[in-house]
Formats: structure tokens, sequence, C-alpha cells
């Protein structure tokens, strides 16, 4: 068996980096656009406008959109998206990966969302009084007080979020959007060896999310120093 994972690396050593920085480029997209559109998302919900005496709408379509991406499968979602996306969008000639990529990120705002909702519900009161007796508006408490200070809280996790992500990219290898999983299928196929490539793609997906969980570990210590 070793003498096979040897000769994998060394024949398909290259693939296997084109797949981990397929999986980190997924990861990367879906968490940082999952924080700008869960951060709306999160606004969007804590609103306490009313329309005609009525709950905001729009948060009431948040509210629907957080628990139907939470009360379904991620591989379901994949497959909505990739088969939906084209169909409705036939002009645009969109590719795989920009389907799955898409997914991933409506998946991970939907969490995202609740973790800053969370957040900003955890920062003491206070603070936004203190901000509106200065003379500041609700929008410039929220962007310069408010927020910052649910960012600190929740940072590290967004960064388990992230580590999260790195392993949820493998259920995009099902539609060969190029990450680790989908290399494993290529390689696997190519020599008719199952166990070599899958121990070297789970040694990677060890490796990185180890690697990312120190650095959590670092940005929590970090924080109750703030603290």
């Amino acid at each position: 068996m070793i003498d096979n994972m040897i000769r994998v690396l060394t024949k398909y050593g290259d693939l296997f980096m084109v797949g981990l920085r397929y999986t980190l480029l997924l990861s990367v997209i879906a968490v940082i656009l999952g924080i700008l559109i869960g951060s709306v998302l999160a606004i969007i919900k804590m609103s306490t406008w009313k329309f005609c005496g009525c709950k905001n709408p729009f948060s009431v379509l948040v509210s629907i959109y957080i628990d139907v991406i939470r009360g379904t499968p991620l591989l379901l979602q994949l497959y909505f998206f990739y088969f939906i996306l084209p169909a409705a969008f036939p002009n645009l000639d969109l590719s795989e990966f920009t389907c799955v990529a898409t997914a991933l990120v409506a998946n991970s705002s939907a969490y995202i969302s609740e973790v800053i909702r969370s957040g900003i519900q955890a920062v003491d009161r206070g603070q936004n009084e203190a901000a509106r007796t200065l003379g500041m508006t609700k929008f410039q408490a929220m962007v310069h007080i408010i927020f910052p200070q649910a960012i600190q809280n929740i940072l590290p996790a967004l960064c388990n979020e992230f580590i999260t992500m790195v392993k949820e990219t493998s259920l995009a290898s099902t539609f060969f959007v190029g990450d680790l999983m989908t290399q494993f299928k290529t390689i696997s196929g190519a020599l008719y060896l199952t166990i070599e490539p899958l121990i070297i793609v789970g040694v990677i997906y060890l490796i990185l999310t180890y690697a990312l969980s120190k650095v959590v570990t670092v940005v929590e210590r970090r924080m109750k120093r703030l603290d």
C-alpha cells in the first residue's frame, strides 16, 4: 500500500494541489460572501420596521429563507442550484463551478446570519443608547459601535464556519468542479485504486482542518485578552 501511495503522489501530486486550490477557493468564496450577505440578512431579520401595522415583510421572508436553508441538506441545495440557475438564466452560460459556489454561498449566508444576529444581540444595549446620545443615527451606531463589537465576539465562530465549509465542499465533487474529492475520483478511475488516493485526500483534509483549528485557537486567546 505504501508503494502505491508513493506512486500516486509522484504521478498525480499536481492534481491533489489543484484539488486543494479549488477546495480553498470554494470555501473562501462561500464564507466571505456568506458574511456579507449574512450581515444584511441579520439586520433585516432584526428590523423593527412595520408595514401597515404588521411585521416587516422582508424580515418574514428572510426568516423563511433561513429556515428553509437550515432545514434542508446541503446536497439537496447543491442539486437545486445546479439545475435551477441554468434554467433561470439560460443566456449566461453558467458553469458548474458557479452553480456550486452559489449554493455554498446561500448555505453559508443562512448560518452566518444567525451567528451575526446573536453577536449583535449580545452587545450591551447601553452601547446603542450611548451612541444615540452622542447624536449618531441608528445606522451610524450599528456601523461604528455595535457591529465592530459583534464581529469581535463572533470571530471564532466565523473561523469555525470556514473550517466546516472546507469539509462541506467535498459534496461539490458530485458535480466534478475540481475540488479534492473530484481529484480523488479522477485518480481512482485512472489507476483503478481506491484506498490509496482516498487516504491521501483524507490526510490533506486532516492537515488543513487541523492547521485552521489552531488558527481559531489563537484567535480565541487573543479575543479573551482583549476582553
